[in-house]
């Protein structure tokens, strides 16, 4: 088998019907789905059984970003690992073959695709996605950054090196950063394009990034981020951000979750990084239970037709 699709979800009925539809629609064959379940309480795992995906349980009391992938990775057969999230879901019936094609290469440990927000994401997050997720590949990026919301890496590598299971965030970093330090590349494709949809609440923005500031700092232990870090991201992505909007005449319904998106954003940031207390399983179900380089060339124009979901 030639790949493994493994889904991290809870309480994601709304949102994974989409994605495994997206997968059965594409232009591979023999693809097997694993779900990693932790505990949903809804009709998750009975819409992924709907689809013959394969499901593993884990619990809320063991769960671990980096754990739960390991679960879903040791069950898998496939030879490629393919990550993404459960509110995600393929632009083009292309999406894997194009994200699996960089494997050509014998020292590529990771591909990972471009990611767009949906209609419920905030405008903030809007212009992340282009900044983190441009419109040119880059074949070989020469730095470690990844994202497991659209990311493949090779199962034989992973079998020598598991995700990090302590981790609040960021296992996609700190193994990718693992593969560059064993001397394997790591490619972008961004024909390998998702819809990575959100609707979060301030409290869910300022939870995420401080949960991943967490890793981060973790990941690198002499990294800091002042109170002179914070004020002057927030203020000049801010700044940034309601620039862009008035270019695009989105302004007026756009601003303040500007102000609030990138305040919470660096806030969050501020406090992981400086966050002094105990990393243990209370804090990992906290987070879970209830970031590139621009480029001005012009992409090639996609010949291939996008899936056409029902709603």
């Amino acid at each position: 088998m030639k790949c493994s699709v493994v889904v991290r979800a809870f309480n994601e009925a709304k949102d994974i019907g989409r994605l495994l539809e997206g997968i059965k629609q594409q232009n591979l064959e023999n693809i097997e789905v694993i779900l990693v379940d932790s505990g949903s309480t809804d009709a998750t795992v009975a819409i992924a059984e709907s689809f013959d995906a394969k499901i593993v349980h884990i619990t809320p009391e063991e769960f671990t970003f980096g754990r739960s992938l390991n679960y879903g990775v040791e069950a898998a057969r496939g030879e490629f690992i393919v990550n993404i999230s459960a509110h995600c879901y393929p632009v083009y019936p292309d999406w894997l073959e194009e994200l699996l094609k960089p494997f050509e290469d014998e020292k590529l440990a990771v591909s990972y695709g471009k990611q767009r927000g949906g209609v419920t994401n905030q405008y903030s997050e809007h212009q992340f996605f282009k900044q983190y997720f441009p419109d040119i590949s880059q074949p070989n990026q020469g730095h470690p950054y990844s994202h497991n919301a659209n990311a493949a890496i090779r199962k034989s590598l992973w079998e020598e090196h598991p995700y990090n299971e302590a981790l609040t965030g960021l296992e996609d970093l700190a193994w990718s950063s693992w593969a560059m330090e064993e001397g394997y590349s790591i490619a972008y494709v961004a024909d390998a394009e998702i819809i990575h949809a959100h609707d979060e609440k301030p409290a869910q923005v300022h939870n995420r990034y401080r949960r991943e500031a967490i890793a981060m700092k973790a990941i690198l232990p002499k990294s800091t981020f002042s109170l002179w870090n914070f004020l002057r991201l927030w203020l000049s992505s801010t700044y940034s951000d309601l620039v862009q909007a008035k270019r695009e005449k989105v302004l007026k319904e756009n601003s303040w979750s500007i102000f609030w998106f990138r305040f919470l954003q660096y806030l969050g940031t501020y406090q992981g990084y400086n966050y002094s207390g105990q990393i243990d399983a209370q804090l990992h179900q906290g987070f879970y239970y209830p970031p590139g380089i621009l480029s001005e060339k012009t992409p090639a124009p996609r010949t291939v037709e996008p899936i056409a979901y029902e709603n």
